[in-house]
């Protein structure tokens, strides 16, 4: 092969590594009684009674109350307190 051809098929294997893990990545917004916080796996949330989960996008409106709780580590706020699961 020519160099010019290896190094349009580098190229074009670099940016669909680059493509593909960032698709791979997935975050989302965690809410319990008031408190939001992000997550990096947010399936472990799903259908727990009282959480909602959002995408990463994700905004409160106007007349809502909400507060930032960051936490480390998987678990969620109740009464005030962090549960871990």
């Amino acid at each position: 092969m020519k160099i010019g051809v290896k190094s349009a098929v580098c190229a074009l294997l670099a940016m669909s590594a680059v493509v593909v893990s960032a698709s791979a990545a997935s975050a989302a917004i965690v809410c319990s009684e008031g408190a939001c916080w992000h997550v990096a796996r947010p399936n472990a949330y799903i259908g727990r009674p009282g959480i909602i989960v959002h995408p990463d996008g994700w905004r409160w409106g106007p007349g809502e109350r909400y507060v930032w709780r960051e936490h480390p580590g998987r678990g969620f706020w109740r009464g005030g307190v962090w549960v871990v699961f």
